[in-house]
């Protein structure tokens, strides 16, 4: 992911907006890049210090709120990938199973 591709996510991400994929692709130009993690924080804290102003919020934790969200962010993509992974096992083995049963009605029928 570009730089340019990164900024154009930023406003997407604070609203929660990205799909799997690009979450996961945003979180790892973020987690490499310093001038998009700096374009990030300043969005961010745009953002939520103008939510806080409108909900009279006393905590203004803003970067504690940020590092907050990123770890969420992280744990969604892991959750995905777990949930992917165990996809794929159930799908194979399924597939196995089918096969083998095939194959052996096949030899109950004798045509094997």
């Amino acid at each position: 992911m570009t730089c340019q591709e990164a900024e154009r996510l930023v406003m997407p991400y604070i609203q929660g907006d990205l799909d799997d994929n690009q979450l996961e692709e945003f979180l790892e130009h973020i987690e490499t890049c310093e001038n998009c993690q700096e374009e990030l924080e300043i969005y961010f804290t745009v953002d939520l210090g103008i939510r806080q102003l409108d909900s009279d919020a006393d905590n203004f934790n803003i970067k504690g709120e940020l590092e907050e969200r990123l770890e969420e962010s992280r744990q969604q993509v892991q959750r995905t990938r777990l949930f992917k992974i165990v996809q794929y096992a159930v799908n194979t083995l399924v597939v196995m199973s089918l096969t083998v049963m095939t194959v052996m009605q096949i030899r109950i029928w004798g045509l094997f």
